[in-house]
């Protein structure tokens, strides 16, 4: 072999030798080799440093990272485990703050007001734990939209004083069908230690209420635990709110369209009677116990509103100025003063379209008449039972009468 080959030759196991040491230069059998009979390997101890620089404390941002249809009143929170949290910012996504609060003892952090809905929040968050060590977290997510939430509007209102047949009645702006769910969210008692059980008349509206009318100067609690209750597919509840409401004196009055006389009783005794025109017999008043919903000083009656009209289709009467109006049913049944009427009507006669009239003067302004003398001294929540006018008896959900229904048939429309 010449020297020049020789050369190639040496150069070339040179460079396969090379090519062997580099290949097992990562291998178990080169490292193992190396840890000085330790079992420690070079990434190891690189691990188990940076292990030790690692805070250990560990924080929970709620809801997780990418939700959506988020509760806007509940479900915000930052906390921390083995440490304490030192920042927490909370944004929209078009920077605007949202104030939070921080526990006393710095492990918990909420926002001190309700979220938006349909609206995107950031949460960045910083802890420490004992040994000073710094941990960081970050989040996103979207409360629920309009079109996916629910709320309820109930009556009466919070801190009102109201008579002793007052149902408490709520009505959802969307159709409910998880209905025992919900129904579930929602407690109502009373300080008279009554039972209270909720009755559906659809969907929409569910009600509730006492067997018998509700004790005197009693207090009722309305809570709504709705916040991320699932109403319908798709479709969550977010309120969380509690209210209160007072009963009055009981007050019932008995409208007797026969006799037509109005009886106004106080603890069932009777401390007014008042002379009345129920309606006419081709016009006849509902009969049964019908709670007094809305009150106006005056209020304007087109009878085209409710189904009395002329051949020309306007109403058979249209009355701008009817003097203390207070209503009965959703229908367009009201007890009201009449100052159209001539005095001799009241006591004799029955000629109104449906409604219960008293003497009453244009412009509601005398106190004297009998008409302001019961409008003054009735609140919503009062009962007016009627009787005696050849009609049927009004619907449970013609207005707030669900009395008329006996306490069996109540019951059964419960969901829970």
């Amino acid at each position: 072999m010449t020297d020049s080959k020789r050369r190639k030759g040496l150069m070339a196991a040179s460079a396969l030798l090379g090519g062997v040491l580099v290949l097992t230069g990562c291998s178990g059998a080169d490292a193992k080799s190396s840890d000085n009979g330790n079992g420690d390997t070079s990434q190891s101890k690189v691990d188990e440093a940076a292990a030790k620089k690692a805070s250990e404390a560990e924080i929970t941002i709620t809801p997780k990272d990418g939700s959506d249809n988020a509760s806007i009143n509940n479900s915000a929170a930052v906390t921390v485990n083995k440490g304490t949290l030192t920042s927490v910012s909370m944004t929209t996504a078009d920077g605007a703050d949202v104030q939070g609060q921080l526990s006393a003892d710095k492990k918990t952090w909420k926002p001190s007001v309700q979220l938006e809905r349909s609206t995107t929040y950031k949460v960045a968050a910083e802890a420490k734990d004992a040994k000073g060590l710094v941990a960081h977290e970050n989040a996103s997510f979207t409360t629920v939209s309009p079109a996916n939430s629910f709320i309820g509007n109930f009556t009466p209102e919070a801190g009102s004083t109201v008579g002793v047949g007052m149902p408490v009645s709520i009505n959802f702006n969307k159709a409910i069908t998880n209905k025992a769910a919900v129904q579930k969210g929602i407690t109502v008692t009373s300080s008279s230690g009554q039972e209270v059980v909720c009755h559906w008349f659809s969907t929409q509206r569910m009600d509730c209420r006492p067997q018998d009318y509700w004790k005197e100067n009693s207090t009722v609690t309305l809570k709504l635990a709705l916040d991320g209750v699932e109403g319908a597919n798709g479709v969550y509840g977010v309120q969380q709110k509690t209210v209160t409401f007072h009963i009055g004196r009981n007050q019932v009055s008995y409208v007797d369209a026969k006799t037509k006389q109005l009886k106004v009783t106080q603890d069932g005794k009777v401390v007014k009677t008042i002379p009345i025109s129920a309606g006419s017999p081709d016009n006849k008043t509902y009969q049964g116990q019908m709670v007094m919903s809305e009150k106006f000083k005056e209020t304007r009656m087109n009878g085209a509103t409710v189904g009395f009209t002329d051949d020309d289709g306007k109403g058979e009467y249209d009355i701008k100025d009817v003097p203390h109006a207070i209503r009965l049913t959703n229908s367009g049944t009201f007890i009201h003063g009449n100052y159209w009427g001539a005095p001799s009507v009241f006591g004799s006669v029955n000629t109104s379209h449906g409604c219960v009239g008293l003497q009453d003067k244009k412009g509601a302004n005398d106190p004297s008449m009998p008409a302001a003398w019961f409008y003054n001294n009735s609140i919503t929540g009062d009962v007016v039972v009627i009787s005696n006018t050849g009609d049927k008896t009004v619907a449970p959900d013609n207005g707030l009468n669900g009395w008329n229904m006996d306490w069996a048939q109540w019951k059964a429309g419960s969901a829970v």
